[in-house]
């Protein structure tokens, strides 16, 4: 094998596919990155029989060829290069990367003993890349990273008539968004919400993403590369958590995402040990406050449309930053609700058609 190509193009691509590939298998071959070559360019690929990604990129391919490197050298010896242009040439056990002055040589692996990309499942149906980014990464934001709860580590990917809806929970928030979708067959998958975001963020936002999914596994493809991912096998509890969005509101706050943001990002410094910040509904405003013995206090007040009672909620900071991160450039409507019911974020539908629901429990405080 012996290619040229664009440094910035393949650097961007092996870090993409080393972020999917686990770095510490028994077997290194896993942790393998794939490079083929042919025609006009060049094929990146990784499996570790569980995940699987294939990205391809433009090069001028001076001999064909193939073989396995590992991924995470390969991808960091790329990402250091200055030069605008990179060789990589087979020379004998070495895969060398060869830029105008210098060389690096990477060990090949065994490429018969790679589990290579699975082929993908049948098509279910298909969305704009830039509205199933849009859902997907705050969706896959609210799901747990405790691999314990494995149900609550997935985000629920549903096909509802000309509507996909998405939806996941680590339990102390909830994040729901449907977009618009073209069903090809049927869709109602729990797959790993990790893997769901880093795939929505691979395409073009301009192009169409091609969803993929059996009882075992599902898949998003688009012009240029794939991700796939064996789905979570536990049953995702979605009556339940469909029924926290029914909200009984006691207070209703409309203001700007950011704003409040800001201020929520202000207040951390005085958040004390449990990372909590306040917020009074107050006339005409929303007072952010933080408290601790040791750091201090804060308080800010952000100009808000208020609708309803007077109520004073303390959240988790980060739990709470999350949710407003997801609705940025936007007013957010704060439906805030009695007791310890969650509060629920949402806004207006935007120009992607993506409706955004994220619900976040208020912390038990102490009289």
């Amino acid at each position: 094998m012996d290619l040229t190509a664009t440094t910035a193009d393949l650097a961007s691509a092996a870090a993409d596919v080393a972020r999917l590939l686990p770095t510490r298998v028994h077997d290194p071959v896993l942790a393998g990155l794939v490079l083929r070559a042919a025609g006009h360019g060049v094929e990146l690929a990784g499996s570790d029989r569980e995940h699987a990604v294939r990205l391809t990129r433009a090069a001028t391919v001076h001999v064909d060829g193939a073989v396995v490197v590992p991924a995470k050298p390969l991808a960091d010896t790329l990402r250091g290069l200055d030069d605008p242009q990179v060789r990589l040439v087979v020379e004998g056990s070495r895969l060398a990367v060869r830029t105008s002055a210098a060389r690096f040589a990477l060990p090949l692996l065994d490429l018969a003993s790679h589990p290579d990309v699975p082929p993908h499942p049948p098509a279910v149906g298909s969305a704009p890349a830039r509205a199933l980014t849009s859902a997907l990464v705050p969706v896959s934001g609210a799901a747990s990273k405790d691999d314990a709860l494995p149900v609550f580590t997935g985000v629920r990917v549903h096909g509802a008539g000309d509507r996909l809806e998405l939806i996941a929970t680590d339990r102390y928030r909830m994040a729901f968004a449907s977009l618009p979708w073209v069903p090809t067959g049927a869709l109602d998958a729990l797959a790993p919400a990790v893997v769901l975001a880093e795939a929505s963020r691979q395409p073009d936002r301009d192009a169409e993403v091609v969803v993929h999914a059996d009882a075992d596994r599902i898949a998003l493809s688009w012009a240029g590369g794939s991700v796939s991912t064996a789905l979570l096998a536990a049953p995702f509890p979605d009556d339940r958590a469909r029924k926290l969005l029914e909200a009984v509101i006691d207070s209703t706050v409309l203001v700007e995402a950011d704003v409040l943001a800001g201020a929520v990002r202000r207040a951390v410094p005085y958040a004390g040990p449990h990372g909590s910040v306040t917020l009074q509904v107050d006339d005409g405003e929303l007072r952010v406050r933080g408290s601790d013995p040791q750091s201090g206090e804060s308080e800010e007040s952000v100009k808000a449309t208020i609708d309803g009672n007077r109520v004073t909620k303390t959240f988790q900071a980060r739990y709470l930053a999350d949710a407003l991160r997801a609705f940025s450039g936007r007013r957010v409507e704060l439906r805030i609700q009695d007791g310890l019911r969650s509060t629920v974020l949402t806004s207006q539908a935007g120009e992607d058609g993506v409706e955004l629901t994220y619900l976040v429990v208020p912390l038990r405080t102490v009289s």
